[in-house]
């Protein structure tokens, strides 16, 4: 059974935020992906939240995860000097 994620995306300080309705999704991830168009993670600032995304499985409480906008890391240093 496909579980229907609602995903709201709270990116401004709208009192009524925007709710899309994602079927399909293998993820809250994956429904923020199709439904926003941004690449998220579980953790973060909260100045980089994107959505909260709701589910519920069959017998099961509703569950609610938040989700980030993921950013991009910097290299990794190896700890010498730069030439």
């Amino acid at each position: 059974m496909a579980l229907n994620y609602r995903v709201v995306d709270v990116r401004t300080d709208v009192i009524d935020p925007q709710e899309i309705n994602v079927e399909g999704a293998r993820s809250p991830e994956d429904a923020v992906r199709q439904g926003l168009g941004v690449d998220v993670v579980r953790s973060g600032h909260r100045r980089d939240l994107v959505a909260r995304v709701y589910w519920q499985s069959l017998g099961q409480p509703v569950t609610m995860v938040r989700l980030y906008r993921r950013l991009e890391t910097a290299p990794v240093s190896d700890g010498l000097p730069q030439r």
